[in-house]
């Protein structure tokens, strides 16, 4: 308010009015302009963005016919080099499986060749001369003759040999049960592994030919075990 004894150069001037500065416009940022600015980061491909997709989980499959179909559909879904790749991964896990199968790797054998027991076993079985490993040859040379007769009492002769051969590889196979136990009671007294099954392995491990037991021998014929 001005006081009329007051003359105007005393009068208070006013506030001046507080300048915002304006904004700054960054490019691509106003109206009608055609710069799209660049994200920074490459763009995922296909497989990455399906595996960081969220949502709920799909349950396992409780029937052999439901893993199918979800298999099928999987496949459906993916493109000639991601099948590509599946079938290269699965190849070398299956690789991989048989060389750690075949070299005795624990993880790899199968539930029957499994444990301690079951290994020192087969090595019992391997660096042993067995007669039961004779059983294919002597059986494939046995056939061979049967077709080739030479003489009218040619089949009883055959048949008699081959009698003698079953006694002879039934007997082994005796021996080598009853040394497998033993041997296994006196280095694992605790395991419950022995017995007619625990024989029987062994046996049927012997029947095979020495290049084609799996695993593949540890031991060398003649070695002490």
């Amino acid at each position: 308010m001005k006081l009329p004894w007051k003359k105007d150069a005393d009068a208070p001037s006013p506030a001046p009015e507080e300048q915002t500065p304006a904004a700054e416009e960054t490019p691509g940022t106003g109206k009608g302009s055609a710069y799209t600015p660049g994200k920074g980061r490459p763009t995922p491909s296909r497989r990455d963005a399906q595996g960081r997709k969220r949502g709920p989980v799909a349950p396992a499959p409780t029937t052999r016919a439901e893993a199918r179909a979800r298999k099928k559909e999987l496949k459906s879904t993916m493109t000639r080099e991601e099948k590509r790749a599946a079938s290269d991964d699965r190849r070398a896990r299956r690789l991989e499986q048989r060389e750690g199968m075949m070299a005795g790797e624990e993880r790899y054998l199968l539930p029957r060749d499994q444990g301690p027991v079951r290994r020192f076993a087969r090595d019992i079985v391997d660096s042993r001369r067995n007669l039961a490993g004779l059983f294919m040859p002597f059986a494939i040379v046995l056939i061979f003759f049967m077709f080739t007769p030479i003489s009218v009492n040619y089949p009883m002769i055959m048949n008699i040999v081959l009698l003698v051969f079953v006694v002879v590889m039934i007997v082994d196979a005796v021996v080598l049960g009853r040394l497998v136990n033993r041997r296994v009671r006196e280095r694992y007294p605790d395991s419950a592994d022995g017995g007619f099954k625990l024989g029987w392995y062994s046996f049927s491990r012997a029947m095979q030919l020495r290049r084609m037991r799996a695993p593949r021998p540890q031991v060398s014929a003649g070695d002490a075990v």
